[in-house]
């Protein structure tokens, strides 16, 4: 009965092994595939030898999981594994780069990703920053730690208050912002999001309307950017963007300081009529002398939203339970697709 078991590699670095491979997950797959780790070491080119122990190992596997340390899963590394049937790419490569991907889709190799295992607990994060900032909690902080233990009426004169009842925007809503939704939901917000990759009838399933960026930044009271940072979105949100905030909004970003242009959000924000809650700035780290640091009206976390005080990080979860489902007949639920990578690469959704 072993033998009928499907085969399954894992190709990382011995970092990736050591913080992502949980034993209780790997008591999980144990359940239901055989499997062994090939250690590659931090670059992804492998010598002579190593190449040629890869391939032989690669040879009768059904799944391959790839990380950090993985040579590139080519058309010819494909064709040495003749059962191969599923990859995965397990984290920090949002652009598939590990796996050619058409030569995998011609083969009718399944492709999934669960580098969305950060992006749980950041919508978590986004959710307590919205609601600081809401209140300009950071401003009455400050106003503390200085010494003046009342708090600050001023701080409340643009800040908005309740989270309950209010027009929450999503610029982006892949696996983070769905997240968020699901927080949203006892608040009783009425959600408009901004993706041009979504599938239309998303918005009916999820219970949001789906509108233009105008549209967020100009009639929701919240504002939450959750995009991803492709050569499309850098810089996305620049001066004229930030000008159709009115004032008495709140703009949360966790996704890439890069989204908004720093300069930009510097001299808004210095009008103080709108709230910000920053988990990510550019450059990062930010520097001691960014005006951003000094401004009352701003929260400011060190890009830390994807903390979750657990000992291993969640992406091999998320990848024994894809292997899970395909090795037992389901539908997958992280799919590397033509319309995933545009979303990532920001080319045409088609």
């Amino acid at each position: 009965m072993e033998n009928s078991k499907p085969k399954v590699l894992l190709v990382c670095n011995e970092g990736i092994h050591d913080t992502y491979v949980a034993p209780v997950d790997v008591q999980r797959l144990n359940s239901f595939a055989t499997w062994e780790w090939f250690p590659c070491k931090d670059g992804s080119n492998l010598d002579d030898v190593q190449t040629e122990k890869f391939l032989e190992v690669i040879s009768d596997i059904d799944g391959l999981i790839v990380s950090h340390g993985s040579p590139m899963i080519s058309s010819e590394i494909m064709n040495a594994a003749s059962n191969l049937k599923i990859i995965g790419e397990l984290e920090d490569d949002r652009f598939a780069s590990r796996i050619d991907l058409e030569a995998a889709w011609k083969r009718g190799i399944c492709t999934v990703d669960t580098t969305n295992g950060s992006s749980y607990p950041v919508a978590e994060w986004a959710l307590a920053l919205i609601l600081i900032s809401l209140r300009n909690a950071g401003a009455q902080f400050r106003r503390i730690v200085a010494g003046r233990t009342t708090k600050d009426p001023d701080a409340f004169r643009y800040a908005g208050g309740l989270l309950t009842g209010k027009r929450v925007g999503l610029i982006g809503c892949g696996h983070m912002g769905r997240r968020l939704i699901k927080y949203l939901h006892p608040f009783e917000t009425e959600i408009w999001v901004y993706d041009p990759y979504l599938p239309r009838e998303m918005a009916e399933a999820l219970g949001f309307l789906q509108t233009s960026l105008e549209n967020i930044l100009s009639k929701c009271q919240v504002i939450v950017c959750l995009a991803p940072l492709t050569p499309n979105t850098r810089g996305m949100i620049g001066s004229n963007e930030l000008n159709l905030i009115p004032s008495g909004r709140v703009l949360v970003n966790v996704s890439r300081g890069a989204i908004i242009d720093s300069e930009a959000l510097v001299e808004r924000l210095k009008r103080g009529d709108i709230i910000a809650g920053l988990d990510v700035f550019d450059p990062e780290p930010i520097p001691p002398d960014s005006e951003i640091i000094h401004l009352p009206n701003v929260f400011l976390t060190p890009h830390f939203a994807y903390f979750t005080g657990n000992q291993y990080r969640e992406s091999f979860e998320l990848m024994v339970d894809e292997l899970d489902r395909f090795f037992h007949g389901h539908k997958t639920f992280f799919d590397l697709t033509p319309r995933s990578l545009a979303n990532r690469q920001g080319t045409d959704p088609g």
